[in-house]
């Protein structure tokens, strides 16, 4: 039994056609919820971050924690362990993640023009014209962003990813199943050898990814029989160094036979291969309405390969708080508009978690009480030596590092 994939713009009866195909075959569904469900355990990381790889938005601190490289290897995990299974239909982002090699599997991909989109919104949503529209392009933006990741194609709905484009504005969703059922019957996508071989390829290359993303290395991973081709696309100082260490770690992976490195296109353009260190905090909000010296304090971290983002005031801080989820902040009291300590108060209640170090030039020492009592893990005056501020953000990340093992050996002990 093939395997069928469905990729589908908005409002495009994505779900009236996957309701229709499963009603008259013995289909088993598999979507995009599934397989994140699973990535995230895997990954130790919330469903949200790891749902956050389909979005074209990238974090700002993923340059430094890679959470989206990471997210997609594990989705390719979970998609590439239920592979095996027979009768599957795989709706969603996460259908474009099977390599084409696999050939028993039928893709296809269900798509509209605006007018005919529209129209779908307005009559199973109710929604306006204008709002399924914004709908329309904010969607399509992220659909368009994965394509773009995934094959380096700008148009998502490019004829070359799939077997079949079904024009749903032209097509009844009965007409559209049934087509989908016949060719899923046909010869050309039933299970060969081959196929069966090429899918076993890509549940070890999964493996070795993942074996490499928790080392912290991002690097592209190909696998034919058990040869596991490595391909490095940023560049790198040291290059046999790390070409020896992606080996070590691609061996001890079961199932690998050798492994070669190679570098790819990427590898001579400007961005430099950075392996993300779990050991130091990749994901600190700077926040204080001092321009230049925020921004020198952002650089002078990079420099010690701890990645930031800044903010410049209060409310910008609580929206990049409730967007990027940093994990520690480097908040400053004295700022206009919502001062920090207001911004310490509703971190705190909000996301507790979030470790707060206060850096300020203008605290007293009655600050100083109400800021630990809110719940702040340091309090420190300006001007501060570079490196007590990075030992005092080294022991947050390892407070924080703590807590998510603890959090994880709880999840995984027996019942």
């Amino acid at each position: 039994m093939a395997v069928i994939t469905i990729f589908s713009g908005v409002f495009c009866k994505e779900e009236a056609v996957v309701k229709e195909i499963l009603s008259a075959v013995g289909y088993k569904l598999v979507t995009d919820s599934d397989i994140v469900n699973a990535a995230s355990k895997t990954a130790g990381m919330g469903e949200n971050k790891t749902r956050r790889a389909f979005s074209a938005r990238a974090s700002v601190f993923n340059k430094f924690t890679h959470e989206k490289e990471r997210s997609i290897a594990h989705l390719k995990l979970a998609l590439a362990e239920r592979m095996s299974d027979d009768g599957l239909l795989i709706a969603g982002f996460v259908s474009h993640l099977i390599p084409s090699r696999v050939s028993h599997v039928l893709r296809i991909c269900l798509i509209g023009d605006t007018k005919s989109r529209t129209s779908v919104a307005n009559q199973e949503q109710g929604l306006p014209e204008k709002e399924a529209v914004k709908i329309i392009h904010k969607t399509d933006e992220d659909r368009a962003a994965w394509v773009k990741a995934l094959f380096e194609k700008n148009d998502p709905w490019d004829s070359s990813l799939y077997d079949i484009v079904i024009p749903m504005g032209k097509t009844r969703v009965e007409e559209a199943a049934a087509l989908i059922r016949k060719n899923a019957a046909s010869k050309v996508v039933m299970r060969t050898e081959a196929s069966q071989k090429a899918a076993r390829d890509f549940l070890l290359a999964a493996h070795v990814e993942v074996a490499l993303c928790t080392e912290g290395h991002n690097v592209g991973v190909d696998v034919r029989d058990g040869t596991v081709a490595l391909t490095v696309n940023k560049h790198v100082l040291m290059l046999g160094r790390l070409e020896e260490e992606l080996k070590t770690i691609a061996f001890k992976v079961s199932g690998v036979r050798s492994v070669d490195t190679k570098v790819g296109k990427g590898f001579y353009q400007p961005d430099v291969y950075r392996k993300f260190d779990f050991e130091l905090p990749s994901k600190v909000l700077l926040v204080d309405d001092e321009r230049e010296f925020v921004e020198t304090l952002s650089e002078r971290l990079l420099m010690r390969d701890m990645g930031s983002a800044v903010a410049y005031d209060g409310e910008s801080a609580l929206d990049m708080v409730k967007e990027e989820e940093p994990e520690v902040m480097i908040l400053d009291l004295k700022m206009p508009g919502i001062d920090g300590i207001e911004v310490l108060t509703r971190v705190k209640k909000t996301n507790p978690e979030i470790e707060v170090i206060i850096l300020t030039g203008h605290g007293s020492e009655a600050d100083r009480k109400v800021c630990m009592k809110l719940g702040a893990f340091a309090y420190l005056q300006k001007p501060v030596d570079i490196e007590v501020l990075s030992e005092t953000l080294k022991k947050a990340n390892e407070k924080i590092r703590q807590r998510k093992e603890l959090r994880t050996e709880s999840l995984s002990a027996p019942c």
